[in-house]
């Protein structure tokens, strides 16, 4: 028999989330700063001995419509997915995505090299590589034994 450990905060975030179902409402989110915000897309991020990967997805987003920065070890990616309008002899039955600007920063360890950073834009999905610095990438070191 496992034991779990009992979270009342999880169960308070399970209750909220049924609660906006039952009234239809999409639920509350939080930026990063913690300003209420209606959306935020949602992020990866995959390190490898030589660099960091961001990945994030924004479906129906142009390339445009997004902006990438790197400032003082905060990547900051932000843009507005627009909402489409209704056309005559188009009617929406049920709208669930969400619309609007969003805005994530992400604090990045300081062994990355902001010169060499490189981001791309491919079906719906934004990738960011951040390359480590020399100092960064582990060392193999010889221990002699006596």
């Amino acid at each position: 028999m496992n034991l779990i450990r009992w979270d009342p905060f999880r169960e308070l975030g399970g209750l909220h989330t049924r609660l906006n179902r039952l009234f239809g409402e999409s639920p509350a989110r939080f930026d990063d700063e913690g300003f209420l915000t209606t959306w935020a897309p949602p992020v990866d991020i995959q390190e490898t001995d030589q660099e960091y990967v961001v990945k994030a997805d924004l479906p129906d987003m142009k390339k445009d419509d997004v902006k990438v920065e790197l400032n003082n070890g905060v990547l900051t990616v932000k843009g507005e997915r627009k909402q489409e309008k209704e056309e005559k002899g188009k009617r929406f039955h049920w709208i669930e995505r969400t619309y609007g600007e969003f805005v994530r920063r992400l604090v990045l360890p300081t062994e990355v090299d902001g010169t060499n950073v490189v981001a791309d834009f491919k079906d719906g999905v934004l990738t960011v590589h951040l390359p480590k610095t020399a100092a960064a990438k582990p060392q193999a070191i010889e221990v002699k034994v006596a």
